[in-house]
């Protein structure tokens, strides 16, 4: 069971290399509406939680994040990483929409840990930053999110 019935928005702040490029990506491709901004960060809506894009053109054209992989499922999985866990159907909505819209998966959508516990939808791509992201679902969230 989840800890609250009303779960808080989350808020995350994240580095990106060209507010343009992060504006396209987040508010065009994702479909993130844009909140608040300046000329050195920029708010979205994601999913409900407050998603911050802030500048940093140390990062550069080249200067994507390193990422280490862990091992799960038989896949890499990138750390760090960042998403929001979405209803079942609006988690098939969502890869719909990334798969039409041609992103790069790391890991392209799939059911990870089939008949086990902890069963989840899950898909992995970056952002034009580097910036990897995870958006996954279960049948039943409070029951699957925490089970052990």
């Amino acid at each position: 069971m989840l800890e609250s019935p009303n779960i808080m928005p989350f808020h995350l702040a994240i580095q990106v290399r060209n507010m343009t490029e992060a504006k396209h990506f987040y508010g065009g491709v994702l479909g993130f509406a844009e909140g608040r901004s300046d000329k050195h960060w920029v708010d979205y809506n994601c999913f409900g939680h407050q998603l911050v894009c802030h500048l940093n053109p140390e990062l550069g054209d080249n200067g994507h994040i390193n990422h280490y992989c862990n091992d799960v499922d038989a896949h890499a999985v990138p750390v760090p990483h960042f998403g929001v866990v979405l209803e079942m159907n609006e988690w098939k909505i969502f890869a719909e929409k990334l798969t039409h819209n041609k992103v790069a998966f790391i890991i392209e959508p799939y059911i990870r840990f089939a008949g086990q516990t902890g069963e989840q939808a899950t898909l992995f791509f970056k952002d034009p930053s580097g910036n990897a992201l995870e958006f996954k679902s279960f049948q039943n969230i409070d029951e699957q999110l925490f089970a052990q």
